[in-house]
């Protein structure tokens, strides 16, 4: 027989929903049933990664578009993930969440300048539900590298947790930890941080249909894309020297009613969005076709603009980052977005002959050309070859599989094996996604916030830069009939 003296605190959540738009107005819709449900209090949180450079309403409207959604859907607190944090700079966060009717609870980065926490957001956070005294902390993944170029210092997420334990253990009844760190560090924090209650996670895109229990510590997460709709129900115990009680369950995110006032916000976003990114940026007399599986014209043009933006010897970038060729005619900033919508930013480092020799062996397989990736902000649909800007390539494609290509040379001298070069690559590269042996550079030298697609519509306003994307760079032969 249930305790009538007893409470339930119902929280639902997303995380990594990356500006799925087509989910929000149904994701807001089983809220809003779920709230009119509950038998007691809701908590509604978001963990991260809400926002997704590659969608166009995010992109037009420098992330309003999402911030509206979480007002409309009524988040009581968010926290960021690395799509927020990496893809946007400092100044167009405060000014995206200055609009947000909700804190964002983010203990671990902070500002170079100040040695303090941006203004917009809070350490930690006490809310009061019903009876429940609840501590919400949270934390996002730290790329301490790439935050450091943005003029913030990402510390390190499991100390910056435990500083918040115990500083909120003793005041609040039910300590949750919203946590865009992926499924591996929750786990950590639930074997080695004693007094969490709940950890809800992001990041991994990992979906936990039945929470996992690791001690007196919950973990749950719920997938990606706003697929399901996270929903914990805490039961409150009359004695406090038992732990809560918790049920745990992912919900689908099925076709059915969205919340028309959230739906109405994205169709307004759509059209802010679109009339932003319709603005032209360049004029080009000829078409640019691309191909994964051999050189082409835009896939040039996407070599010389990273080359001339990191001012290497030479640049390595892949084909799949381009998504389709480009027309003859004006270009906008929704056609470049469109072609190149994945948040990659230029890097410059140094590689050895034989890692750049291998590389480009590997751009000539099909099984590699033609491989699904995903993961570190690439949103292309094959990997696709490697184009280069400053390399002169002679190959054979009927010599076998690495031992194809005859000689690459920068300026008419051969590249050695064993010496280093300045390279102009991707980020995602030296993380070892894609073209694995890339990662082996050194001196990695990352350049934020640019992406490929900025560095497309600078190519494109440079006098000759189109009519040199035509030139080869790639020689093909057969050493049999020479």
């Amino acid at each position: 027989m249930p305790d009538m003296n007893q409470e339930i605190l119902t929280i639902l959540f997303t995380n990594d929903i990356h500006s799925h738009f087509g989910a929000m107005g149904r994701i807001a819709s089983m809220i809003d049933e779920l709230r009119a449900q509950a038998p007691g209090p809701t908590l509604v949180l978001d963990i991260g990664d809400h926002m997704d450079r590659a969608a166009p309403e995010t992109e037009g409207t420098m992330g309003q578009a999402n911030i509206d959604v979480l007002n409309l859907t009524e988040y009581d607190a968010v926290t960021i993930g690395n799509n927020e944090g990496l893809t946007f700079t400092p100044d167009l966060l405060k000014e995206a969440y200055g609009g947000l009717r909700s804190p964002v609870v983010c203990g671990n980065i902070l500002e170079k300048r100040t040695g303090a926490l941006p203004t917009w957001m809070s350490p930690h956070l006490v809310v009061n539900k019903g009876s429940f005294r609840v501590g919400l902390i949270g934390a996002t993944a730290a790329f301490a590298d790439f935050y450091d170029l943005l003029g913030l210092m990402a510390l390190d997420p499991r100390e910056t947790i435990a500083k918040s334990v115990q500083q909120l253990r003793s005041e609040v009844d039910l300590i949750v930890v919203m946590s865009h760190l992926g499924l591996p560090i929750d786990k950590e924090l639930a074997e080695t941080v004693p007094g969490i209650d709940l950890i809800i996670g992001g990041h991994t895109h990992h979906l936990l249909e039945e929470p996992l229990v690791i001690g007196s510590t919950t973990i749950t997460a719920a997938g990606k894309f706003g697929r399901y709709l996270g929903k914990i129900e805490v039961f409150s115990r009359p004695d406090v020297d038992l732990p809560f009680r918790m049920n745990g369950i992912c919900l689908p995110v099925e076709e059915g009613p969205a919340l028309d006032k959230v739906q109405q916000a994205i169709e307004q976003s759509r059209e802010t969005a679109k009339a932003q990114l319709s603005r032209g940026v360049a004029v080009t007399a000829k078409e640019l076709s691309i191909d994964y599986a051999s050189e082409s014209p835009f896939g040039n043009l996407l070599a010389q603009a990273v080359r001339r933006f990191t001012g290497s010897d030479f640049s390595l970038v892949n084909s799949g980052q381009l998504l389709a060729g480009l027309p003859a005619g004006e270009i906008s900033l929704g056609m470049l977005h469109e072609r190149c919508p994945s948040p990659i930013n230029p890097c410059r480092m140094r590689v050895e002959g034989k890692d750049i020799l291998y590389s480009l062996e590997e751009s000539l397989l099909d099984d590699v050309t033609e491989k699904v990736i995903f993961g570190f902000g690439f949103r292309g649909k094959v990997l696709g070859g490697i184009c280069v800007d400053g390399l002169d390539i002679i190959y054979d494609p009927t010599a076998q599989p690495y031992h194809r290509i005859v000689q690459a040379s920068i300026s008419g001298t051969p590249l050695l094996e064993e010496q280093s070069y300045d390279v102009g690559t991707l980020d995602m590269f030296s993380f070892g996604i894609g073209y694995e042996r890339l990662k082996n550079g050194s001196h990695k030298e990352f350049m934020l916030p640019d992406f490929l697609r900025d560095l497309l519509r600078m190519e494109l306003q440079t006098a000759g830069a189109v009519e040199n994307c035509f030139t080869p760079r790639w020689t093909k032969i057969n050493t049999k009939e020479v």
